[in-house]
């Protein structure tokens, strides 16, 4: 049997669904399970010495898995940020299928990069996002974070702006990559944007995966917005480490059972 494994602070069965219905599907004889590690650089330890075959990363860890892999992927060295890691023979190579998702995603849902986009973020996630937005042709971004160096530093390094807060400011495109809304922490409840920057935005993305409806997807729904969810990001996502794992690439058909077997629990 082959292991495969997830690493976040707040493991949830998304990703543990999905890849065993895939695993059922295609009668593979794998499995997979999702881990809090105590010690990052421990856990990552164990896939190389327990021949783990893949390793998802997850907040906040994805910065943090650059110094303990062998090689970097180019999606994951032009962004400097970590969400797979494959396992082979003992050599580890890590990957970033989150920048995969959310270009598709922007692809699909044919949003205009005419838009204002206001990312509100600076972390792993932030990363791919904005890589994303700006390889898609996208040039009025504002980066909002709490952290300035962090929030500085990924504006420029794209040629957008920063800024501490939203004071009022609205976009056409609002796009949330914190935890705020993420069940299981402190807020949980947050709303991620304020009720005027919703109601401005032309489109409502939250990248925030658990739970299917954040507050801020809730309240985008409300107003009549269209959205674009962090389910539909874990999905996609989710598939391309499946394939980085496996060599396998499933039919659609396979994939939309599994995530409606992922969505159904």
């Amino acid at each position: 049997m082959t292991l495969c494994i997830s690493l976040s602070a707040r493991p949830s069965n998304n990703g543990t669904r999905f890849h065993n219905h895939l695993y059922g599907q295609l009668d593979l004889n794998w499995i997979y399970k999702a881990f809090a590690p105590t010690n990052l650089e421990q856990a990552i330890a164990g896939v190389r010495g327990l021949g783990i075959r893949g390793c998802a990363i997850s907040m906040p860890y994805k910065e943090d898995a650059i110094a303990l892999v062998d090689e970097m992927d180019p999606s994951a060295k032009a962004i400097d940020s970590v969400n797979t890691i494959v396992n082979t023979d003992g050599h580890l190579k890590a990957y970033n299928t989150d920048y995969t998702a959310i270009e598709q995603l922007l692809a699909t849902n044919s949003v205009p990069t005419g838009y204002s986009v206001v990312v509100q973020g600076s972390g792993g996630m932030a990363k791919a996002t904005v890589a994303a937005l700006r390889d898609a042709g996208f040039t009025d971004v504002t980066v909002v974070s709490r952290n300035e160096a962090s929030g500085r530093a990924l504006a420029d390094q794209y040629g957008f702006r920063w800024r501490a807060a939203l004071y009022g400011g609205t976009a056409d495109l609002i796009i949330n990559v914190t935890p705020l809304g993420m069940a299981g922490g402190t807020e949980a409840d947050t709303v991620a944007f304020p009720a005027e920057a919703i109601e401005a935005a032309r489109l409502v993305f939250d990248v925030v995966a658990l739970p299917a409806e954040t507050p801020l997807i809730r309240a985008a729904r409300a107003a009549g917005k269209p959205v674009i969810t962090g389910a539909e990001v874990a999905t996609i996502q989710a598939l391309e480490q499946f394939v980085l794992y496996t060599g396998v690439r499933p039919t659609a058909e396979q994939v939309q059972a599994a995530e409606e077997f992922m969505r159904a629990q």
